[in-house]
């Protein structure tokens, strides 16, 4: 995986200036813009990393920019920063997924706990998304009925209440049980509700 970057957006240029300068002295990799446009233009959602976002700014504000990358999925931890004490938008800004909101003047270590915390967050939700991607993959492997016995066996049945249910014999239902374990690399059925539930989680 690439080197995390922490994406400055500004429309003021001696802020974007000043933010960067601070993030590159703790040694982190920085890439600035000057519009939200500009950078949802060349956003890569497989880079890691995190957003320092403006909340207000010319043509597309910092809250467009993430209710645009919100609605295509992208998960990227934001950081807002904003010159005015507007707790309505910092709330909104939160509830939306928001890292922080950071009020200007703000002390330099306010502002890199914030984007540190981000940036441990991004680790943890590709973590997530890697193991979830994982499990889809082993449930790919499984067959219709075999999907539809996981399904009976996640729900808690015996395998003669699915035998029942699904019109199949006992020992089908053993067989089938015995070959989801193995495709999905479980021991238990415990461990399979754990899977199943990893692929569920938001």
């Amino acid at each position: 995986m690439s080197e995390p970057t922490v994406f400055i957006v500004d429309d003021d240029e001696a802020v974007l200036d000043s933010i960067a300068e601070l993030v590159s002295s703790v040694g982190l990799r920085v890439a600035t813009f000057s519009s939200a446009q500009q950078f949802r233009d060349g956003f890569d959602s497989e880079q890691p990393g995190c957003l320092v976002l403006d909340v207000r700014m010319a043509h597309m504000s910092g809250l467009e920019l993430q209710q645009e990358l919100n609605a295509i999925g992208a998960r990227i931890p934001i950081v807002f920063i904003s010159g005015h004490a507007d707790i309505p938008v910092a709330i909104k800004t939160i509830k939306a997924g928001a890292v922080d909101f950071v009020q200007k003047p703000y002390r330099d270590q306010q502002l890199l706990d914030s984007i540190n915390d981000a940036l441990r967050r991004d680790v943890v939700d590709r973590r997530g998304a890697d193991a979830r991607d994982g499990v889809a993959v082993r449930l790919a492997l499984l067959t219709q009925r075999e999907r539809e016995v996981m399904d009976q066996v996640v729900k808690g049945l015996s395998s003669k209440s699915i035998a029942r249910a699904l019109n199949i014999s006992y020992r089908t239902v053993e067989l089938h049980r015995s070959h989801i374990l193995d495709k999905l690399g479980v021991r238990s059925v415990a461990e399979l509700i754990r899977l199943v539930f990893e692929r569920d989680a938001p």
